[in-house]
């Protein structure tokens, strides 16, 4: 006597719902991670007991040695003005200050004084304590 059953078990697994949870784990991650990436040159920022973080659209880095850069352009003291004028879109935009703790007062206020003259707001950059 052959008895036969009329209900099969299926041994093939289904992936779909696999799939669905690594895609909501992607989003997760993607969701919750930080947006906001670090600009500017490497520098060794000074600390202070308080920074935020916000978006910039313009940048001067002074780095050790006096090496100055525009939105990643190096660019010489002399010459710092007129490329700065350049990537401004309007007065009374923000520039943001990137500056080495091993630079000196002198390039610091030539560097404040120009972006002044543009009639720039200045961020200065620091990093938090």
């Amino acid at each position: 006597m052959d008895i036969k059953s009329k209900h099969k078990v299926d041994s093939a697994f289904s992936m779909s719902s696999m799939t669905d949870i690594v895609f909501l784990l992607l989003i997760f991650f993607m969701l919750t991670s930080s947006f906001i990436t670090p600009s500017g040159l490497p520098v060794d920022l000074p600390s202070a007991a308080a920074t935020s973080i916000s978006l910039q659209k313009n940048s001067v880095t002074v780095g050790a040695g006096n090496i100055i850069y525009v939105n990643d352009k190096e660019v010489t003291l002399g010459s710092l003005e007129n490329e700065l004028s350049k990537v401004i879109e309007e007065p009374g935009g923000t520039v943001s200050l990137h500056l080495d703790k091993t630079i000196t007062a002198e390039i610091f206020v030539k560097v404040t004084g120009i972006i002044a003259k543009l009639e720039q707001k200045t961020n200065l950059v620091a990093k938090s304590e």
